[in-house]
């Protein structure tokens, strides 16, 4: 491997957008990331405690060859991003958590509370309302 990483590598990192969300206390934070999962380039995965959703997204100066095309011009973000952590050398690994799929996040919820996500709610019961007869003056009186 040469000393540049890029000049190796198929620019993953530039291949999606990543942005923290906050961690789910509720079943329908869960219920949220089950949602976020079921579309098509998008995944949930944790890392250090923090998490984050991914929206697979081509960076718009990624050139053929997979190296920057505005290199010298790419925003700080790009610049503070570093060799040792990048995709191509680390891959997915490195997360605590990764969620692809709809039933890798009912399972994970499962297991943390003992309770199904997803399951149907039975109907809640509504109290009955007694019937309101008019009375040929328009007052309203209880049966």
């Amino acid at each position: 491997m040469g000393s540049i990483l890029c000049e190796h590598c198929t620019g993953a990192c530039c291949r999606y957008v990543a942005v923290p969300i906050d961690k789910p206390r509720t079943a329908r934070d869960y219920d949220d990331i089950r949602w976020y999962v079921m579309h098509e380039s998008i995944l949930v995965f944790v890392e250090e405690g923090d998490w984050y959703i991914q929206f697979g997204s081509k960076c718009e100066n990624l050139g053929p060859d997979s190296l920057c095309m505005v290199y010298e011009k790419r925003p700080e973000i790009c610049r503070e991003y570093e060799p040792e952590g990048c995709d191509y050398s680390v891959g997915c690994h490195g997360h605590d958590l990764y969620f692809t799929h709809a039933s890798q996040v009912e399972k994970y919820y499962e297991e943390r509370t003992g309770k199904r996500l997803g399951a149907p709610k039975a109907p809640r019961k509504r109290p009955k309302k007694k019937p309101v007869r008019v009375g040929v003056t328009g007052e309203k009186a209880r049966a």
